[in-house]
């Protein structure tokens, strides 16, 4: 048996030699049996193998090595009954056995369809809705969702039934990243998935694109994000009581395992269920040292496979708390493996990574909170900050990845009745303003922008020092027929109907971006002045519909939920202006560059409102 050692570190077993003259017949082991179906789809074998053999035989000159390969089933299903020994010291399924059975599928459903063996690159966006207790039966159904070139994405859904029960609750859902084991230098072309049998594969095809992009721009995207939070480093830092907040060094935790045959596959490597359940439980252990008590596991973000170990390896687990938020703590995990000489030399081998994020169950009566946390070292500063960065893509990443259909947010115009309406416009950017616990994403001298997330709900806001009357900014902004002025994500603006002084329905057109549609938007605007000293103005946006403007051709018709600006006086010649918008599916777009971390365009909109508000001349009458 010969082994060959490929770029990314990995020593594998080349059983099958490649043929340059043509395609390597495929091991008898991986070949699935005559008459399967794809899906719901029948396939007939013969004539699908001679398609594979005439596309193996035109890219093997490219990448060097490709197998024939037959369709077989997508979805690869296990079911498992929670014992005793599957479980917590609370009856709850551990969440680290739950990880290797969710492994084992979803390697199985790739070696499927690739028909070899398959290794494991990343384990990402791990989401536990819920838990499963003694007695139940878990079900996880895993396939492919999509094909790439040389990398495939795997989809995995965790279910529990009780016995009792007919109905599945939703336990978790995550997404692997795997390639094929190849018998040479050359990286292996897999096959793409066809025949999508119904809508929700169609959409998982589709979002496997989108997460892979964000998974490639990930790395960018987090030097880009650290550089601006490092700026605001002693803002963050400020807000940690020193008398109350725990050194994170108080957190660390290191253990060590033996890799034994029974943690091994047929080929020696670890498997990388069993190492990610042994680095969870490192990090259920530094989060319990810290809040007193056994946190949940929520989801685990960015689990990379950087090396194989195999048996006989020592592998050293260190977990330590990153940082503590709201309602949530990360704990970043590093494993390190030894052979024997380097046991002995103490040179370790960085294998595997992973941060996982805990919460505290609610219990009657009990306030969900950690402690608070600092860090001592320079070390320990990079984890904090690097915790918010991480933090904020995986909000970003929830949100653009997010596909749940939005009940209509315009509410009918009739001015018989804009009292009312306009009420409620006005009310709801209070109330959206009134939010606590913002978070800041960026600061400059002049310009600050700021995110809050509840559950489902996403909003921004962006505060401007504006060297120019609070009236006079007022009377600028009221006007949105001068935004394109300034706001280059406004192609036009028309008034549709004015009902007063204070509320007027706008018609915008939005152009398209990041290759999408452009999109086009009705707005109701409620302006409202100070009552008293001390009061902000008030611009208030939300979409409504409007009978005489039915949706136009080429243009997406969107809708904003709540928007607009309070402006407050900071003096005669100075004001601050606080632009706020509940992001929706429709504004989506045009934000999550900035979530993301790949755009600066909020605050480049932002100078522009500026320069144009500190314009002496007044371009629009009130």
């Amino acid at each position: 048996m010969m082994t060959q050692s490929l770029q990314n570190g990995f020593t594998l077993d080349n059983h099958y030699l490649q043929d340059l003259k043509g395609p390597v017949p495929v091991p008898t082991q991986y070949a699935p049996s005559l008459g399967v179906h794809r899906g719901s789809c029948p396939v007939e074998p013969h004539k699908d193998q001679e398609i594979q053999r005439h596309r193996c035989a035109q890219a093997a000159p490219l990448l060097g090595s490709c197998r024939v390969q037959t369709p077989a089933p997508m979805e690869v299903q296990m079911c498992q009954s929670i014992q005793p020994c599957h479980a917590d010291h609370q009856g709850d399924l551990s969440a680290g056995q739950l990880l290797k059975w969710m492994d084992t599928i979803a390697c199985l459903a790739a070696e499927r369809h690739a028909g070899m063996a398959c290794v494991t690159l990343s384990m990402d966006d791990i989401q536990f809705e819920e838990t499963g207790r003694v007695g139940q039966v878990i079900t996880i159904k895993s396939k492919v969702n999509r094909a790439f070139t040389t990398s495939m994405e795997v989809g995995i859904r965790v279910s529990v039934q009780d016995v009792r029960e007919h109905v599945e609750r939703l336990v978790c859902v995550a997404y692997s990243t795997f390639v094929g084991k190849p018998a040479g230098p050359q990286k292996v072309l897999l096959r793409p998935v066809e025949d999508l049998c119904s809508a929700e594969e169609e959409l998982q095809h589709s979002l496997a694109s989108e997460r892979r992009r964000l998974r490639l721009y990930n790395e960018q995207t987090f030097s880009t994000l650290l550089q601006d939070y490092h700026t605001l480093a002693n803002g963050v830092c400020s807000r940690r009581d020193p008398l109350s907040a725990v050194s994170t060094e108080f957190t660390r935790v290191e253990s060590i395992e033996l890799v034994l045959p029974p943690h091994a596959n047929h080929h020696g490597n670890t498997f990388g269920g069993q190492i990610m359940a042994w680095m969870e439980n490192a990090a259920t252990v530094a989060a319990s040292r810290l809040c007193g008590c056994f946190p949940s596991l929520r989801s685990v973000d960015m689990f990379r496979f950087r090396g194989p170990s195999s048996v006989g390896d020592r592998l050293v687990f260190k977990a330590v708390v990153n940082n503590t938020f709201n309602n949530s703590i990360e704990v970043g995990v590093r494993v390190e493996a030894y052979n024997c000489e380097e046991w002995t030399t103490n040179k370790p081998r960085h294998i595997n990574s992973a941060f996982l994020i805990y919460q505290l169950a609610n219990t009657p009566g009990d306030v969900p909170a950690f402690p608070q946390v600092t860090y001592t070292t320079q070390d320990g500063e990079r984890r904090y900050l690097s915790a918010i960065v991480r933090k904020r893509i995986r909000m970003a990443r929830k949100h653009i990845l997010s596909c749940k259909e939005e009940a209509p947010l315009s509410v009918p115009w009739d001015k018989s009745n804009q009292v009312y309406l306009g009420y409620n416009n006005v009310a709801a950017l209070t109330v959206l303003a009134g939010k606590q616990d913002w978070e800041a994403s960026s600061i400059s001298d002049r310009v600050a922008v700021y995110v809050h997330e509840e559950v489902e709900l996403l909003c921004v806001q962006v505060q401007m020092e504006v060297m120019t009357s609070a009236l006079h900014a007022f009377t600028l902004l009221a006007d949105l027929t001068l935004r394109p002025l300034w706001d280059k994500h406004y192609l036009s603006c028309e008034e549709v109907e004015r009902a007063d002084e204070e509320e007027t329905v706008y018609h915008i057109k939005c152009p398209p971006i990041n290759g999408g549609k452009s999109r086009d938007f009705l707005f109701l605007l409620s302006k409202r002045q100070p009552c008293k000293d001390g009061d902000p103005y008030v611009v208030a946006l939300r979409s409504v519909t409007v009978t005489t403007v039915p949706p136009v051709e080429g243009f997406l018709r969107s809708e904003a939920k709540c928007a607009g600006f309070l402006i407050h006086s900071l003096g005669l010649n100075s004001c601050k202006v606080c632009y706020y918008n509940q992001v929706t599916s429709g504004v989506l777009p045009y934000v999550a560059g900035n979530l993301a971390g790949w755009s600066k365009s909020m605050e480049e909109t932002a100078s522009a409102c500026t320069t144009f508000l500190e314009r002496d001349l007044i371009t629009s009458l009130f």
